[in-house]
């Protein structure tokens, strides 16, 4: 078997039924239509990223790409908005595999090189609209103290609403949990990707 990480690297054929089901659901959700940020698959139809280690647990890979697509194709967060806040994170918690992926869907969404060299760089970003720039605050907020302060959630109530809250609330919480799969599987970039962080 193949190693991707310190996981083996499956191929449709040497999947379960239940692990298939997965896989199938994975490879043929929204994630599979239209522009793509990466690959899901390499040329063997092998699993990508996050998507490999999913598929150790199928009733948990399940709900936890089920919530990956609600927060990316169902979610009121505009997609410069939602693309500048997993970028934001990415960079926080230095996934090279979320920035990869992200810095692509970035550019989709419409963020400029300039803008992306910038959040890469930890750098203000003058061009970001007012909201945008109070989600890159409210990303560093419920990462770094896993909380927002009176002011932060006031703010944030204000120009999200509730629902839009507890939509970032939930991409944060969800593409930290994937940070840290990717982490602790040492999951590696697509061959000839460049490592974003050093």
């Amino acid at each position: 078997m193949t190693a991707h990480g310190r996981l083996a690297w499956l191929t449709p054929q040497e999947l379960d039924a239940s692990a298939r089901a997965l896989y199938d659901r994975i490879t043929g959700g929204p994630r599979a239509q239209g522009p793509r940020a990466f690959a899901l698959t390499d040329e063997a139809g092998r699993l990508q990223g996050p998507f490999n280690a999913m598929l150790r647990s199928p009733e948990v890979g399940s709900a936890l790409q089920e919530l990956g697509a609600a927060i990316r194709y169902r979610s009121g967060l505009t997609p410069r908005a939602r693309e500048i806040a997993i970028l934001e994170l990415s960079v926080l918690r230095r996934c090279s595999f979320e920035w990869y992926a992200h810095e692509h869907a970035g550019r989709q969404a419409g963020l400029t090189a300039g803008e992306i060299t910038a959040l890469h760089d930890g750098a203000a970003v003058p061009t970001l609209d007012p909201l945008e720039t109070l989600v890159r605050e409210l990303v560093r907020s419920l990462v770094r103290d896993r909380d927002l302060d009176d002011g932060a959630f006031a703010a944030a109530s204000a120009a999200l609403g509730e629902r839009g809250l507890m939509e970032l609330i939930a991409l944060v919480g969800y593409y930290d949990l994937l940070a840290l799969s990717l982490r602790v599987w040492r999951t590696p970039l697509p061959a000839g990707a460049e490592p974003p962080f050093k």
